[in-house]
C-alpha cells in the first residue's frame, strides 16, 4: 500500500466541487439573525431626554407651581429662597402637602453638574411630585 493514495489524485467527477460546503454554516447564522432581531425588538430604555442648551424659558407667575432652581455654582433654591440640599426634601413635602397637584419646574443653569440635577429630581420625587418638567438657563 503506497502511502500517497490516501491523498485525491483523480480528477473531479461530474457535479462534485471542491471546497467547503457553507450551506449549514449559513442556515446557522440566519436563524441567530432572526433569534437576535426577534429578541431586540422587546428590549425597552427608560431614561430623560434632556438638551441643556442656553436657550430661556418664559415662566408665568402662579402660586401652583413650584420653582426649583440650580445655579451656575450648584447652588439650590426652592421658589426662590437658597436651601441646603440636605432639606430639599423637606421642603418639597411640605409644598407638596400644601398643593399635591402642583408641577414642579427645575431650571438648571447650563454649567450647572448634571449630579445635583438629578439628585434635585430623585429628591422631588421621593418627596411625592409626579409632574416634573425641566428647563435651562444660559
Amino acid at each position: 500500500m503506497n502511502h500517497t493514495s490516501r491523498f485525491r489524485t483523480h480528477p473531479l467527477r461530474r457535479g462534485e466541487s471542491e471546497g467547503v460546503n457553507l450551506t449549514p454554516m449559513l442556515d446557522v447564522v440566519f436563524i441567530m439573525l432572526i433569534f437576535f432581531i426577534v429578541t431586540a425588538s422587546f428590549v425597552k430604555e427608560f431614561g430623560i431626554d434632556l438638551s441643556r442648551s442656553a436657550g430661556s424659558m418664559k415662566t408665568t407667575e402662579e402660586k401652583s407651581v413650584i420653582l426649583i432652581t440650580i445655579s451656575a455654582t450648584d447652588r439650590v433654591w426652592i421658589d426662590r429662597r437658597p436651601v441646603d440640599i440636605g432639606s430639599i426634601r423637606a421642603n418639597m413635602e411640605r409644598l407638596m402637602a400644601e398643593n399635591p397637584n402642583a408641577p414642579v419646574v427645575v431650571r438648571a443653569d447650563a454649567s450647572s453638574s448634571n449630579g445635583v440635577l438629578v439628585e434635585v429630581i430623585d429628591l422631588a420625587r421621593q418627596a411625592g411630585a409626579v409632574n416634573i418638567s425641566l428647563s435651562s438657563e444660559g
